[in-house]
């Protein structure tokens, strides 16, 4: 198990946070993928992936796109997430961004381990028959990571 998989929203990205975001996604305004905050010092993170990546680890990003979407701003949401990623993070090279439709399973994706700020995708990932995958909420992500190094 040499993957690392990074849910993005209420993960590392406070898109919660941000004021009014249910009625920014509703009327399909991509503002609170923007306007995210970091929930990590992303300083210490991306020091930590960049040690595991050196050492041998693969690192994904699997989020997904709004619940109700449009093709247009599908492609304004996948932006503004890459684009997020590379402020916050711009010294980590992300093996694989995986930005995809709502409810995708996310075992179908990847394997390994999982940090999801969602219950029912961490069970779903630890359910899957085909590997020894292991999911993580949202709390103590580098510790657990600063354990893998």
């Amino acid at each position: 198990m040499r993957t690392i998989n990074f849910d993005m929203d209420g993960t590392i990205a406070d898109l919660y946070g941000v004021n009014n975001w249910l009625d920014d996604i509703t009327n399909s305004n991509p503002r609170p993928y923007i306007k995210a905050k970091p929930l990590l010092n992303m300083q210490v993170l991306a020091r930590v992936l960049n040690r595991l990546k050196k050492s041998g680890y693969t690192i994904n990003i699997i989020s997904w796109l709004s619940k109700d979407s449009t093709a247009e701003y599908d492609i304004a949401v996948t932006k503004a997430k890459k684009d997020w990623l590379k402020k916050h993070l711009k010294s980590v090279e992300f093996d694989n961004i995986y930005i995809l439709p709502y409810g995708t399973p996310k075992q179908s994706i990847s394997n390994g381990i999982l940090f999801d700020d969602e219950k029912p995708n961490r069970k779903n990932w630890e359910d899957r028959q085909t590997s020894n995958n292991i999911a993580y909420d949202v709390n103590n992500i580098l510790d657990i990571l600063k354990g893998l190094t």
